[in-house]
């Protein structure tokens, strides 16, 4: 009985401890419209989202509170038709100028081209780590799940389940890793027909517009951030932590086939493999296993 009775006692920490460090969001609860309030609704049962562009404004929200480390995650339907030079925005961001940053970035086309996946990530301020993807189905025509998955080990771009892209933590041979500041979640419709579409070549075609990209079903499995003290409670390995497990250390076999699927077949640029960019001279990471 004594057994049973501490066997009890640790599943209600247990419980606790997820109360206390988890949140399973909506967006009425959880964001908030912090640009373009006349272009950005909320629908009553707070499980959707509209953001709108026009030539007035564009429009925006962001979460209430900051995270480290856990899951992410979006249902988004882009733009339809000749989205050229708009781009829809979801991505998790620390503030400041050594901000740490985790994007997904969608590119507009005219009608007929596909849409542009381009993801990257900052650490301390530093960028330039881009990857593009063509969607391998119609990112407009029904919603799609957009997640990220972050632990002290690794960041990973899923969409719909398959993984996209992987960066893993190499600190310890100092590459800095997005570890050390909660960052908020946020989602945007705008105007960047100045280098979305073609470099800037192709404007947006306000006769188009309004243009409306939809979101549902946001929900953070995530750590809570409080303070630098979250820095160590979040990235500690135990029950309440989930995304501290093993099972989430690396991707399993079926994953990485997965991967390499979309790599092989979908991607259209990598930054590690462009020499010219950086005259020969590398990100560290590039010559690291990400996978």
């Amino acid at each position: 009985m004594a057994s049973l009775h501490v066997l009890l006692m640790a599943l209600v920490l247990c419980g606790i401890a997820l109360h206390q460090s988890h949140v399973e969001a909506k967006f009425s609860k959880s964001m908030y419209i912090n640009w373009g309030t006349q272009h950005c609704s909320i629908s009553g049962n707070g499980e959707d989202v509209q953001l709108v562009l026009d030539q007035n404004s564009g429009s925006g929200i962001q979460s209430k509170r900051a995270f480290l480390f856990g899951s992410i995650e979006m249902l988004i339907k882009l733009v339809p038709g000749n989205s050229a030079g708009t781009v829809t925005a979801y991505y998790l961001s620390s503030t400041g100028s050594r901000h740490d940053e985790i994007d997904f970035e969608f590119l507009g086309n005219v009608s007929g081209q596909p849409y542009i996946i381009h993801t990257n990530i900052y650490t301390q301020g530093n960028g330039s780590r881009e990857q593009q993807f063509y969607p391998w189905f119609d990112p407009t025509a029904a919603y799609h799940n957009y997640t990220i998955h972050w632990n002290p080990t690794e960041v990973v771009w899923y969409i719909d389940g398959l993984p996209i892209r992987v960066f893993r933590n190499y600190e310890s041979e100092g590459i800095a890793y997005p570890n050390k500041q909660g960052m908020r979640v946020y989602s945007s419709l705008w105007n960047a027909d100045n280098w979305a579409t073609r470099g800037g070549l192709v404007k947006i075609d306000w006769s188009s517009a309004p243009f409306r990209a939809g979101l549902h079903n946001f929900r953070a499995r995530a750590c809570k951030w409080t303070g630098p003290v979250s820095i160590t409670q979040c990235a500690a390995t135990s029950p309440a932590n989930w995304w501290t497990a093993p099972t989430y250390s690396q991707l399993s076999f079926a994953k990485l086939g997965q991967m390499k699927w979309v790599r092989d077949n979908y991607m259209i640029y990598n930054y590690c493999n462009d020499t010219k960019r950086f005259n020969g001279q590398m990100p560290p990471e590039c010559s690291k296993p990400q996978y």
